[in-house]
């Protein structure tokens, strides 16, 4: 326990952020991309964060319809890990 919070609480905390951040970027790719500017810039680094991830999904998933069901394959899997982790810390 390092400071009051454990290391398996900051992992959990940090799970939950990459699980928002993935529904950010589903909503943010059903919206029109700006070229240039801040925004821009965070829908990049968004993308970045989280596209690696998701690619690893689409392997197995591919899209239907137009429709892609990896991100809530990735969200799946990352409340598993985060429950696995409940267990062990």
């Amino acid at each position: 326990m390092i400071g009051g919070f454990s290391i398996g609480y900051f992992l959990m905390r940090l799970l939950d952020f990459y699980q928002i951040l993935i529904i950010i970027w589903c909503i943010l790719s059903w919206l029109p991309m700006p070229r240039e500017g801040v925004i821009a810039d965070l829908i990049g680094a968004v993308d970045a964060l989280v596209s690696p991830y998701i690619n690893l999904f689409r392997r197995f998933i591919p899209p239907f319809g137009g429709l892609d069901f990896s991100p809530v394959l990735a969200i799946l899997v990352l409340g598993f890990i985060e429950r696995a982790l409940l267990v062990y810390f």
